[in-house]
């Protein structure tokens, strides 16, 4: 058995309390991420199941679809539930699937950010993450557009995405940064020293490609502790995750019921000592 207790809630900007599962809702639109989902009833099941198995933590964007998962959410959940914290992005542009143009400039997040409120039908957004920072643009003029925002109350929280520490360091010099969204996985461990700073500063971590878009399938130490558990290669991974940090936030994403039941269900896998230990193998820290 495992020493380390895991806990499974995390205070976002040491206030909202939400459980460490949650949901990540970029799935629920068309391929590419782009237009509509081809099951939309499915997609509402899947928000509605994912309020049932207790996720209190959604995170969404302006850019997925466009507007597609924002205004899912908005149909399948409200009036929301009085413990639910949704989190969404602004700063980027959509040209068509697959296509991620980086927009940070003040003119566009604030569109951005009126059209999240309207299609979520909330007066503030609990948590308003910039999707990226905008080479075009300097820092400073999108920091000084997200702290205004939070001044007229239109956000409560502000995170990053995709960050060095160097990069949240400034950002603080504009706002309070309580999360950071980076690519992170079992077998993708570049931001390693990023999760450590925010470990120690208490932001919660929320990696995005928790299961590097199902590849940590092809891992063989995955697929080993996976058979000694009787669980799927997936809910180890995401174990780990929970296992690995106590601010680690997750979001799996997905568009199908069976698949989110099948993501909650890491919270209960019990790693061993020596299971971390061959886990934190896998990948080199950088």
């Amino acid at each position: 058995m495992s020493t380390k207790t895991i806990s499974e809630t995390f205070p976002i900007g040491d206030e909202l309390i939400v459980k460490r599962l949650g949901y990540g809702a970029m799935r629920i639109t068309g391929d590419g991420i782009w237009g509509p989902p081809a099951n939309k009833a499915e997609a509402l099941h899947v928000l509605k199941r994912a309020i049932e198995l207790g996720v209190n933590f959604i995170d969404t964007a302006d850019s997925y679809g466009p507007n597609i998962s924002e205004e899912l959410i908005a149909e399948a959940l409200y009036p929301y539930p009085k413990d639910l914290v949704i989190g969404t992005k602004g700063g980027l542009l959509r040209t068509g699937p697959n296509a991620w143009p980086v927009d940070a400039h003040p003119d566009h997040l604030k569109k951005a950010l009126e059209g999240s409120l309207k299609r979520l039908k909330l007066d503030r957004i609990d948590l308003y993450q910039l999707h990226r920072i905008d080479p075009k643009v300097p820092a400073e003029k999108t920091f000084e557009f997200l702290s205004k925002a939070q001044e007229e109350g239109k956000i409560k929280h502000i995170g990053l995405s995709e960050v060095s520490v160097e990069n949240i360091k400034h950002a603080q010099e504009f706002f309070k940064v309580v999360s950071v969204q980076n690519m992170y996985s079992v077998d993708n461990r570049k931001w390693e020293p990023v999760l450590e700073y925010t470990r120690q500063h208490n932001i919660a971590f929320i990696p995005w490609y928790p299961l590097n878009a199902g590849n940590v399938a092809a891992q063989e130490t995955l697929k080993t502790i996976a058979d000694l558990h009787k669980a799927t290669v997936h809910q180890v991974a995401l174990s780990w995750l929970l296992h690995h940090a106590d601010n680690i936030l997750l979001i799996p994403g997905t568009s199908r019921v069976s698949h989110l039941e099948e993501n909650m269900k890491a919270i209960s896998i019990d790693l061993t000592d020596q299971d971390i230990q061959e886990l934190n193998n896998i990948s080199p820290m950088s």
